[in-house]
């Protein structure tokens, strides 16, 4: 008994004279600033690594946290988009380890961090049609660039929603962390996959943004696609049981449309999610699968349609799921909270 009261006390001791020794995050975020700009990338990142881990181990968190984001912010502004976010990634760990509750100060921390991660303007002057050397190599580097960018801040941010689900009110994480991840994946990805945009613009509550997305992505699809954006779009808000903003974006989408003097699509998809909306509205099993049955040729037009739809009915009627679901699909509604 004496003998665990003492490794006890020993431990207290040694744990407070560790938080006693280290220095303010202060003075170590000015060295290591001084580090940085002498372009010792590389030498600033171990430091960076080293020192914050120190503060954890003291349990001083909030000191830690400066010195992650700082470290993040400064390589990110060079141009060191995998070492910083690499120290992003170490914010985030750092926010779960010192169990830090989610509130608006917290996520303007995230947000920083996010605001430093590049956005370069696509290269100009590029003469594909010659198959000029140079040409095709600047535009392969630029697009590889690209997705290291959208990797990076992807898990950034994907970590960061996760800790917004497990230490806040929000049941999918953070609406403003979802808005973040979707504008920048749909900016900056050379090669836009909307149903991942879709997924995160959903749990947002941007609802112009994401009708300005999908209108500007309906602009780039093959003639006749159009319309399974809005569709998409739409069905994700319902196989979450928002039949709200599924209606406000719907509206939004059609007045923006009209005020830049663009044609609506018309088409038995679009007849299909109206109709849909309507049925919604009111106890109408037997309607809502009639319309499925009426209108197949349309919903098979995407596979991920069928899956969509299962979940609403499971949302809006209680009906279960015969299948379990697997593949793509079950990844998908695994983040989406189903079941």
């Amino acid at each position: 008994m004496i003998k665990t009261f003492h490794r006890s006390f020993s431990r207290m001791s040694r744990e407070r004279a560790k938080r006693a020794t280290l220095p303010p995050a202060q003075d170590n975020i000015e060295k290591l600033e001084k580090v940085v700009k002498q372009g010792n990338y590389y030498g600033a990142q171990q430091m960076f690594k080293s020192i914050s881990a120190r503060y954890v181990s003291a349990e001083r968190y909030s000191e830690a946290l400066d010195i992650l984001q700082c470290g993040a912010c400064l390589q990110l502004e060079n141009g060191q988009v995998t070492c910083g976010s690499e120290l992003a990634l170490l914010f985030v760990e750092t926010l779960v380890k010192g169990k830090v509750s989610y509130n608006e100060e917290t996520v303007g921390h995230v947000r920083k961090i996010y605001e430093k991660f590049p956005r370069p303007s696509a290269p100009q002057n590029l003469d594909l049609a010659d198959d000029d050397d140079d040409d095709m190599q600047k535009l392969s580097e630029t697009i590889a660039a690209a997705k290291t960018r959208v990797e990076c801040c992807s898990s950034f941010l994907k970590a960061s929603i996760k800790w917004s689900a497990e230490f806040g009110v929000h049941r999918y994480g953070s609406p403003e962390l979802h808005e973040m991840l979707a504008e920048y994946m749909y900016s900056q990805s050379p090669e836009v996959d909307m149903v991942k945009v879709s997924f995160h613009f959903v749990r947002g509550r941007n609802l112009k943004k994401f009708a300005s997305a999908i209108i500007n992505f309906m602009a780039k699809c093959y003639p006749g696609e159009d319309d399974l954006a809005i569709g998409r779009a739409i069905l994700m808000y319902l196989s979450l049981g928002n039949l709200r903003d599924a209606n406000k974006l719907m509206d939004e989408v059609e007045k923006e449309m009209q005020s830049k003097h663009l044609d609506f699509p018309q088409s038995e998809l679009m007849q299909f999610v109206n109709y849909l909306l309507l049925t919604l509205q009111r106890d109408a099993l037997p309607l809502f699968n009639m319309l499925r049955k009426n209108y197949k040729s349309s919903i098979d037009r995407d596979p991920l349609f069928n899956e969509l739809l299962d979940e609403v009915a499971k949302k809006f009627y209680g009906v279960q799921r015969k299948n379990p679901l697997q593949g793509m699909f079950g990844d998908i509604f695994k983040m989406m909270g189903g079941e």
